[in-house]
């Protein structure tokens, strides 16, 4: 018997976030707001009252990721507890919102990106509604096998039959609609999931938004911007993130400067196009400027108070303390002389850029649509390489595009192996049914797509030595991370949804034996790129200088100086 006085223990609940670092911030955001509600999380999801899964549509093989913890989740949960709620959020909802209630009527609620804020509330009713369903007994008797593959074969179909476009008539910012998107159930629906999904999303979030990093203290993402304005035929993102949004600078840097407070040593800005930053702050402003020339002549027409990414990296910049300010996700259509000059004169910028190219034929880059010309990326190359000294560029590739012939791709490789990328990720085309190139004729086999794949990474690998050669010697700025697990020291084949296949073997890895920390330099963004193996001791989540004595396919070994 309870006590009239006693206070119920607060619900508890689990999270598992897939896909890229933009969704991760989701995470948090969805984290933080639970935490403010009185919610306490747990890691152990058979103790959770609501596991929540948030998912990634990115490409193929990021949706079955998805779609298998789903269904994992489901059989965790008739395994060790039957009251347990289930909710799908993130970027698969947002592009299935109509169909995967039907699909996957084992969850109980599904959330979209505009509901990361509500999540409370949503938990709330995916326990009460989870509580009402266990009183009927489920009639399915099909496997997670069984069921994974109709939701497979029927989200394909219905891609197939889905309307192909890039529009952009929603408004980028928030209107009445904004919150009140939960689809009504009649009374013989109410067995079925809850749905609470706006069509195009429209949210940002803001410095006041509950946060709980999920990131180690030394370094955090800051999402400066959402979704994204370009019409790239092979990406589904603008359909599930919305249009390109941008926060307010000033909003940013007050999360910089609480971040920097706690700790940070390392702002990691990240967008769908951070090139694109602030662009679309300026009055009666036009989605079209993809395209260089166009993108060009409208930040010239801005007027001298306006917002863009190198006013916000100077006042990053000029902030105190010791930092780095690593800029990921730009598109090469964006770049200007103006941006190449402010990371140059802006110490605390890493010397490194992220800007993913796809292709360099002239053919290519037309079938997908990326506003750029095979010269044109040669020639900013060649800018951005002479002013910045000692700039490390990352950038991705797709092979087996539909259309792609051998000598398309042998002027990739030829491009790869002159340029001497010193970080490089390669895909195997995804084809995504309800994108463009999904509906493109000339579709390269499988087979072909991942020999390409492996013949442009054995390209890399061979550029990549060299690299890591050539700081034989060297002494460098590092963040030193933790110490250095078999795991982390044996760790090879690294893959990212976003960046393709990212290092491949590295034999030279099984050599390195004894005690060592783990660390990243200016060329190394976390969890993507290279790393710096330190012998010694050093102060953890602090930067640190050390000699380069050794090195692998990928990777610096290094003694402290």
């Amino acid at each position: 018997m309870k006590s009239a006085g006693m206070v119920p223990p607060p619900r508890r609940v689990g999270l598992i976030s897939l896909g890229c670092a933009k969704n991760l911030v989701d995470a948090e955001i969805m984290l933080g707001s639970l935490l403010k509600a009185g919610v306490e999380i747990v890691n152990d999801a058979s103790l959770a009252d609501a596991v929540i899964v948030n998912t990634c549509s990115f490409i193929d093989a990021a949706q079955e990721e998805s779609i298998d913890t789903i269904l994992e989740q489901n059989e965790l949960r008739k395994a060790s507890n039957r009251g347990q709620a289930l909710i799908v959020s993130g970027c698969m909802p947002q592009r299935f919102r109509d169909e995967l209630p039907k699909l996957m009527p084992e969850v109980d609620v599904f959330m979209g990106i505009d509901q990361v804020e509500q999540v409370g509330a949503l938990v709330e009713d995916a326990i009460a509604k989870r509580a009402a369903r266990i009183q009927t007994p489920s009639v399915s008797t099909d496997s997670s096998k069984s069921i994974r593959s109709k939701v497979k074969g029927r989200l394909q179909e219905l891609e197939d039959k889905s309307p192909v476009t890039h529009d952009h008539e929603e408004s980028l910012r928030p209107t009445d609609r904004f919150g009140k998107t939960r689809i009504a159930l009649t009374a013989a629906e109410a067995a079925a999931p809850s749905v609470d999904v706006t069509a195009r999303p429209l949210y940002i979030p803001q410095f006041e938004t509950p946060r709980f990093r999920l990131t180690p203290k030394h370094f955090a993402y800051v999402k400066i911007a959402e979704g994204c304005n370009h019409p790239c035929s092979f990406c589904i993102i603008p359909r599930m993130r919305g249009s390109h949004r941008s926060r307010t600078q000033k909003d940013i840097v007050s999360e910089a400067k609480a971040l920097i407070a706690d700790g940070v040593k390392e702002l990691n800005l990240i967008s769908q196009d951070s090139t694109y930053y602030g662009l679309d702050l300026r009055p009666n402003h036009s989605r079209a400027i993809a395209s260089p020339d166009r993108f060009t002549a409208a930040t010239k027409a801005l007027p001298v108070d306006a917002t863009t990414l190198c006013t916000l990296l100077r006042e990053l910049n000029a902030l105190k303390g010791h930092f780095w300010i690593r800029l990921l996700y730009t598109h090469p259509a964006h770049w200007t002389d103006e941006l190449i000059q402010t990371i140059a004169e802006c110490p605390k910028v890493a010397r490194y850029v992220d800007m993913p190219l796809q292709h360099i034929h002239d053919d290519m880059l037309s079938r997908m649509r990326r506003e750029t010309s095979g010269e044109y990326i040669r020639e900013l190359i060649q800018r951005i390489r002479t002013g910045i000294p000692s700039i490390a560029l990352r950038t991705t590739f797709i092979v087996g595009f539909p259309g792609e012939t051998e000598t398309h791709f042998k002027t990739l490789l030829r491009f790869i192996e002159e340029t001497r990328f010193e970080r490089l990720g390669v895909f195997a085309y995804s084809k995504e049914d309800g994108t463009i190139a999904g509906k493109m004729e000339k579709q390269v086999s499988p087979k072909t797509r991942q020999k390409r794949r492996d013949l442009a990474m054995a390209a890399q690998h061979t550029v990549a030595v060299g690299v890591s050669e050539a700081f034989m010697g060297r002494t460098l700025r590092v963040l030193i991370e933790g110490e250095a697990s078999v795991k982390d020291l044996n760790k090879a084949n690294v893959r990212s949804w976003e960046h393709g296949l990212i290092r491949g073997e590295d034999a030279s890895l099984a050599k390195l034996t004894g005690r060592y920390l783990m660390a990243r330099g200016e060329a190394d963004a976390p969890d993507i790129d290279g790393r710096v193996y330190v012998r010694g001791t050093l102060p953890l989540g602090r930067f640190a200088t050390v000699r380069i004595i050794g090195h692998t396919d990928y990777d610096l070994i290094a003694e402290p100086i």
